[in-house]
């Protein structure tokens, strides 16, 4: 039989991104354990400080309020590890221990948990508890560049991996990135989609946020800005619509710069059309958040490289039209959402015609094809193959 907690109930431990540090795995997190908690006993272990303060690209912001979200009054938090480990690694084993976990689910983003995770993840095994790895990227790019980050990596992941009875990613995309990383052999590679953010939805009304005449096509993009986000395409792409076009449009980039990534920021400074563009270099409270998307009439990701994106789940939940490039799993995000426009990667021209083909799009509203449910039921499904035994034959309808 499947284990299940006193309550009749599979009990599982999701451990994650805790508030201090606040991102998209912060949100991710406190999401996936209220969607867990409606069938399973649910806990979950909170990583606080993630590295010295001095070496987090956004350090002026750590300890802020910026995120609503909370988990669910039969969610059990322990909040939190620091990864200098005393005393709060032995209060999280010892959590971990009361809490009796039959899975322990954790997420995978950034190599500084990593000896946190192999912790948790050898004190859950101890006790015969089954270890699931959920990955939202194979690895970080900014993180790799630094000699020491790629040593520490190339140590503890492989340790860590092996210790994992099954795997979770978004996309098939990612499926083949980390099996032909960490060669998992025969061990369960669960493709579960990116649960949706609705939670950003009723937050605010349609004009908040928004600097942009009400006649003119707002752009948005949004999130952290980052070598590999591809702004400057769009800020090209925008610089490209002819003069007796451009008082149709208005671009709005609401972001917090990333590894001294300053490239955008100088070509919005340089634009010839710097008197219509607004640019929020910062990282964004959730009803900030809420109102920007409510002022944008489409959202414009030009990624030149991903696994996943807060920013897309976002603005699908929204309903927006979203036009994105064809990189890692967005085309398979984007699936069944009629909303999407896909475009080439590096490619400002595409982009160009990609926003005369959204601006007929302004009054439309289109049906998020995800919902928590859905992610749910994948996870009911690998939690019982990990329970009873693999079936490879099974692994594409996970």
């Amino acid at each position: 039989m499947t284990p299940v907690s006193d309550k009749g109930r599979l009990r599982e431990c999701v451990v994650g991104s805790g508030s201090r540090f606040v991102s998209g795995i912060s949100c991710y997190t406190v999401r996936l354990a209220n969607a867990l908690a409606q069938p399973y006993d649910v806990s979950t272990i909170l990583m606080r400080r993630l590295l010295p303060a001095r070496f987090y690209p956004g350090r002026d912001r750590i300890g802020k309020s910026l995120s609503g979200l909370h988990f669910g009054p039969t969610v059990r938090v322990f909040d939190g590890v620091d990864w200098y480990w005393m005393p709060s690694i032995l209060r999280a084993v010892a959590f971990l221990k009361r809490q009796r976990p039959d899975v322990i689910v954790l997420q995978w983003w950034s190599g500084t948990v990593f000896h946190s995770y192999l912790m948790l993840a050898l004190a859950a095994r101890l006790r015969g508890g089954r270890v699931v790895i959920e990955f939202h990227e194979v690895l970080d790019t900014g993180e790799l560049r630094l000699a020491f980050a790629r040593a520490y990596v190339k140590v503890i992941a492989p340790l860590l991996v092996r210790l994992a009875n099954a795997f979770v990613v978004h996309s098939n995309f990612d499926r083949a990135a980390v099996q032909e990383r960490f060669r998992f052999k025969n061990r369960p590679v669960a493709v579960i989609p990116h649960g949706p953010y609705d939670h950003y939805r009723t937050e605010a009304g349609p004009s908040t946020h928004r600097s942009a005449p009400a006649s003119v096509f707002n752009i948005l993009f949004f999130g952290v800005i980052r070598p590999f986000k591809g702004l400057e395409d769009l800020i090209r792409a925008f610089d490209a619509i002819p003069e007796d076009e451009i008082g149709r449009y208005w671009l709005t980039v609401v972001g917090e710069t990333w590894e001294g990534w300053k490239l955008p920021g100088e070509l919005i400074a340089a634009s010839r059309y710097r008197q219509r563009i607004t640019f929020v270099n910062r990282y964004v409270r959730d009803d900030e958040v809420a109102g920007f998307y409510a002022g944008a009439d489409v959202v414009v990701l030009p990624y030149h490289r991903s696994s996943a994106s807060g920013p897309l789940h976002i603005a699908m939940s929204c309903g927006l039209p979203v036009i994105v490039t064809r990189v890692g799993g967005l085309t398979e995000a984007v699936a069944g959402y009629d909303g999407a426009i896909l475009v080439p990667p590096r490619d400002p021209n595409a982009l160009g015609e990609a926003l005369l083909k959204a601006a007929a799009m302004t009054q439309q509203r289109y049906q998020d094809p995800h919902a928590w449910a859905q992610t749910v039921g994948h996870y009911e499904a690998l939690c019982s193959a990990v329970s009873f035994g693999w079936r490879p034959v099974q692994e594409a309808a996970l």
